[in-house]
């Protein structure tokens, strides 16, 4: 049929330059626009800014993304969470987010 699936993707990042390439891409489209949930300058490799300061900012705006895909959920089994290791928003917001929804 014509059915539209929709990924339940809540996509973030701390600078808006990756998330609006992927808006405006070929995939773009897939997702909610309301699920691209970025900051402003970036951590810069640095995951403290990551975590306490740059990240901090938006981390409610995250768990707000978050707890609207999740209430829409008929059966929420878990998150999965894909993330960088190294530089700022990948470790540093990533270690907070996962914090944040145990």
């Amino acid at each position: 049929g014509g059915k539209k699936f929709v990924p339940r993707g809540v996509l973030v990042d701390l600078e808006p330059g990756t998330m609006e390439a992927l808006k405006t891409g070929q995939c773009g489209e897939m997702f909610r626009p309301e699920n691209f949930v970025y900051g402003q300058s970036g951590a810069g490799n640095n995951w403290a800014k990551g975590h306490y300061s740059e990240g901090a900012e938006i981390i409610d705006n995250v768990l707000d993304v978050l707890r609207k895909e999740a209430e829409s959920c008929d059966l929420l089994q878990g998150f999965q969470i894909c993330h960088s290791l190294g530089g700022g928003t990948g470790s540093g917001l990533g270690t907070l987010i996962i914090s944040k929804i145990r």
